[in-house]
């Protein structure tokens, strides 16, 4: 800048303009700031602040539970053995719906009514969906301002990437962790309608669906399948205009149900109405799942099902430790492309292709 000003004083004498030193700016980084070291909770650290009710550790288990590192992998296994005797103790729901069929905002209404009851709360998500766009249901800590906020209110992203299975498995631990961090009421919300509804079932006590009225034959691509899951159907934005065509959806829908052979638990499932921006019809959705609680409690198949589900996720779990170990064995991964590009080429059929990286990995194994 003197140079500048040195160089061009001649043109500046006589003119009102000139360039004066610019002030030295201060660093980015304030020279006061000190990193703050983070605290490595020792696993019984963990145990104590869940049983405790700390909702920051609570979340920090959670997410070494979620890691892929070997070491965070273990000890998250020791703490959930350590937790699983005091867990249990919930009633776990599953909920599903279309996209649009307004899943956040019954969540937050009916979640604040409970609460309300006395009850505390925990919003799990299963999102499988995310390995395109690596997104996930963050969203929904967005759009439940009001539960977000809540003390007696947990609410938990899932993963944003992985297989339906491990990040169903993870959901899984995660509830044993909620309940006993005192959660009694267990939300697992799954996105949209598909393959993950079945994951959803196989750890829930009961099945709820959230549909609308209003888009359409409302019966159109739903699956068979998802609709004999159900225990109940919440056909939700029963409001304005929009009442008279909701109570025609749970006509249709409650004629749909009693085409399907009475389900496993005896309960004969029921539809409502509701509308979770006017909290009309959250009451009665509410006394439905108590009323269900007690008839399944009753006859049994509470105890039942969770006994089905615990065995369920045994295999599952050996299923994928399977998996995961066959894919990552050293003598696979560097035979995989050979093996495969002769399928690609009509060299092979993929049976025999498989048969003989399955024959690698035994060698492998027994060496």
């Amino acid at each position: 800048m003197e140079h500048y000003e040195t160089e061009h004083s001649e043109h500046f004498h006589d003119s009102a303009l000139k360039v004066n030193a610019g002030i030295e700016q201060p660093p980015v980084v304030s020279p006061y700031f000190q990193k703050k070291k983070r605290h490595n909770l020792t696993t019984q650290d963990y145990i104590d602040g869940i049983l405790a009710g700390n909702i920051s550790i609570l979340s920090q288990a959670i997410t070494l539970i979620e890691s892929l590192l070997p070491e965070h992998y273990a000890q998250s296994q020791e703490i959930i053995e350590k937790c699983l005797p005091y867990s249990g103790n919930s009633v776990r729901i599953g909920i599903t719906g279309v996209p649009g069929a307004g899943k956040s905002t019954f969540i937050e209404a009916i979640g604040t009514k409970v609460t309300n009851l006395g009850h505390k709360l925990a919003v799990l998500a299963i999102d499988p969906s995310s390995e395109k766009s690596k997104g996930s249901i963050l969203g929904d800590k967005t759009r439940m301002e009001t539960l977000v906020h809540n003390p007696k209110a947990f609410i938990r992203p899932s993963p944003s990437a992985g297989s339906l299975g491990g990040v169903a498995r993870k959901t899984r631990e995660s509830i044993i962790l909620c309940e006993a961090a005192g959660f009694d009421v267990i939300f697992i919300e799954t996105v949209g309608v598909g393959q993950s509804e079945t994951a959803v079932h196989s750890m829930v006590d009961l099945f709820l669906m959230i549909q609308i009225a209003g888009a359409g034959d409302e019966l159109q691509g739903i699956k068979r399948g998802i609709m004999e899951m159900a225990d109940m159907v919440a056909i939700n934005k029963a409001d304005g205009e929009n009442i008279n065509r909701a109570n025609l959806a749970k006509r249709h829908f409650a004629n749909a149900l009693n085409l399907f052979p009475m389900p496993e638990s005896g309960w004969k499932p029921r539809v409502y109405t509701c509308s979770a921006v006017e909290g009309s019809g959250l009451m009665d959705i509410w006394g439905g799942i108590e009323d269900f609680l007690k008839f399944t409690k009753t006859n049994g198949y509470f105890q039942a099902n969770r006994n089905t589900q615990a065995k369920y996720w045994m295999y599952e779990t050996i299923h994928e430790a399977l998996r995961e170990n066959f894919y990552t064995n050293p003598a696979v991964k560097a035979n995989m492309n050979h093996f495969e590009e002769k399928v690609l080429n009509n060299e092979i059929s993929s049976f025999i292709a498989a048969k003989e990286l399955l024959t690698l990995y035994k060698e492998d194994i027994t060496k």
